[in-house]
Parts: structure tokens; C-alpha cells; sequence
């Protein structure tokens, strides 16, 4: 596996952050919040990019690189749900025109003639408010469901740019031709590996906006930017989002290899996410100040971002848990 983008890697990378900058900006996040504009056209400007097309395993990476964008310009499109929550759960029902979103629990499925039912409610089910479409993880498999047929009430979030949403399905029937085959622990896999570099995205906005205010902020007659306890708290920042960024593209190369290491790298690089957003969190807020709690200021919406990252399809602690827990077993097997 290779470290470091190659050259068409780097031109992807420069494209997504130009069109994030110009049409993902922050004065659009902030119309969003305080006005209500619809998000609506930017989501269609993705489709007309191609940029849902993302979809084989091969353009892990180059989906990756698409998220760690869209996180650092906090992104209001369902795009995170449908590209790495439906998408690869609905399989062959994905659709790169429509938006979609996960359900991964609270849906109770029994066979009634040759249809199958679905009843039950999830809650905070990311875009489920605005998905076009739903993956319905049930024990019988994983049913695509149209928004028709679906009940969903938008829930209050702490990030005024998310949207979360309790989802109901009372007596809804469906049949084997709705069923998706796909492997849910993969799709998993591709769920953490999107929240981890994301959540990369908005940390790396936050120290972006903090490096921009010590440059400029002066205290008893210097800039705060060269007293030493400042660069300290940014030097973590930075080692961190460095490491936790590692390892959400090493998650995203084993999914593009195929590579057995892929739920582990999976767990590995949410767990480091989690712990990267909570130091970048402390020190960002601190760097600003008081000035770091107003609603004028956009560092709000990256710190948003960053803490829903980590509570998202569990938080850095579980991960963790999890990672010692396979390797206490594979220890098991070898002894």
C-alpha cells in the first residue's frame, strides 16, 4: 500500500477544495443556520460533479479525499449518509441521482405470506428527515424502502447544520425483490471509515481557523501566536489530526485493496478521530477565548462537526474496546 497521494490523487484533492471554497463556503453554512436557505442545490451540484458516482471499492480513496473536504466546510448535503451509510448497504439499489440514509436498529421484520414486514423506529437516523430512499438493516437481511412509505420526524441536534431524525415503519410490507445482498459488516466498514475522515475535516478546520486568529490577535503588545504555550497547543492539534488522518486513509486503503485488516483499520481510525476531535475541541476553544463560545463565530460549526463525528456509530472509547477485544481473541487462537 502507498502513503502518500499520487498525482491524480493531489489534482482530486486541489478539485474538491476549490469547489468546496466557492460553493460550500461559509457565508452559505451561515444562511443555512440563520435564514433557512435549502441545501437542496448544492446536493445537485454534487450529483452534476459526479462526485455520488464515488461508489467501487476502488475510489475509496478518492472518496475519502471527497469527505475530508466536505467535513472541513461542514457540509449540510445528506452526502455523508448516502455515500457511506446507504450506499453501501443498498448495493445494487444505489442510485447515484437520489439521496438515501442507514437504519441499523430498532426495526423488527417477520414473514407474513410471501411478503415480509417491517415495523418498529429508529432514532437519530443521520438525513433521515430528507433521504429519498432508506437501507433497513433487519434480521433477515437489509431492505431498500422508499421515503413514502416512511415516517420521519427531524430531531433537535446540537449542530444546526445536521439533521437527525427519528424513523418509523409500522406495517410495512416488502418482498425478497426489495432485499439487498450485501455484507452489512462491510458496509460498516465503510460507515466508520467516512465519520472518522470527516471528523478529520473539521478538526483540520478548527486549528485552520485558531492558526488564522493567534496570527492576528494581540495580547499585552504581541501577537498571541508567538508566546510559547500557544504553539505548544497547536503543535498537538496539528499531531493529532496528522495521526488520526493516517489512519482513516490507511482505513480507506484496505477497503480499496480488499485487504483482510479492514475492520480493524475501520475501528482504528474512529477510535482515533474520536480522540483527535476531543484535544482539538479543548485547544480551539481555548485559543479563541471567550470569543470561541459566540454564535458570530464560524469556529462553532467545525466544533459541532467534530463532537457529532465522535458520538456517531460510536464513540473513540467503544472503538478502542473493540480493538483490544479482537486482538485479545486472535491471542486466544495463537495460544
Amino acid at each position: 500500500m502507498l502513503f502518500e497521494f499520487d498525482s491524480d490523487q493531489r489534482l482530486w484533492q486541489d478539485t474538491v477544495r476549490d469547489v468546496t471554497a466557492k460553493e460550500c463556503s461559509p457565508t452559505l453554512i451561515r444562511n443555512i443556520v440563520d435564514n433557512g436557505t435549502d441545501p437542496g442545490p448544492l446536493w445537485r451540484r454534487y450529483v452534476e460533479l459526479g462526485w455520488t458516482e464515488l461508489t467501487d471499492v476502488e475510489s475509496a480513496v478518492e472518496l475519502a479525499i471527497v469527505l475530508e473536504e466536505l467535513g472541513r466546510s461542514t457540509d449540510p448535503t445528506p452526502y455523508l449518509a448516502t455515500m457511506t451509510q446507504f450506499g453501501p448497504l443498498a448495493g445494487a439499489f444505489a442510485d447515484p441521482a437520489l439521496s438515501g440514509a442507514a437504519v441499523y436498529d430498532g426495526i423488527a421484520v417477520h414473514r407474513d405470506g410471501a411478503d415480509w414486514v417491517l415495523d418498529g423506529a429508529a432514532r437519530h437516523v443521520l438525513d433521515g428527515d430528507r433521504a429519498e430512499r432508506f437501507a433497513v438493516v433487519t434480521g433477515a437481511g437489509v431492505f431498500v424502502v422508499p421515503r413514502e412509505r416512511v415516517v420521519a420526524t427531524r430531531s433537535p441536534a446540537f449542530d444546526p447544520v445536521l439533521h437527525l431524525a427519528e424513523v418509523r415503519l409500522s406495517g410495512v410490507r416488502v418482498s425478497d425483490a426489495d432485499r439487498s445482498d450485501v455484507d452489512t459488516a462491510r458496509a460498516r466498514e465503510w460507515a466508520l471509515m467516512g465519520m472518522a475522515v470527516t471528523t478529520v475535516g473539521a478538526c483540520q478546520r478548527i486549528l485552520d481557523l485558531a492558526l488564522d486568529h493567534v496570527r492576528q490577535r494581540q495580547q499585552f503588545g504581541a501577537l498571541i501566536g508567538s508566546f510559547q504555550a500557544v504553539q505548544h497547543k497547536a503543535t498537538d492539534m496539528h499531531v493529532a489530526i496528522e495521526r488520526a488522518r493516517a489512519l482513516a486513509y490507511y482505513a480507506a486503503l484496505t477497503i480499496a485493496a480488499d485487504d483482510p485488516r479492514r475492520g480493524l483499520a475501520a475501528s482504528m481510525a474512529k477510535a482515533s478521530a474520536g480522540e483527535c476531535q476531543s484535544l482539538v475541541f479543548r485547544n480551539g476553544i481555548q485559543l479563541f477565548g471567550a470569543m470561541g463560545f459566540t454564535w458570530e463565530n464560524d469556529l462553532q460549526f467545525a466544533l459541532k462537526r467534530a463532537k457529532a463525528g465522535d458520538l456517531m456509530l460510536g464513540g473513540a472509547a467503544e472503538h478502542r474496546a473493540a480493538i483490544a477485544d479482537g486482538y485479545r481473541a486472535a491471542l486466544e487462537v495463537h495460544a
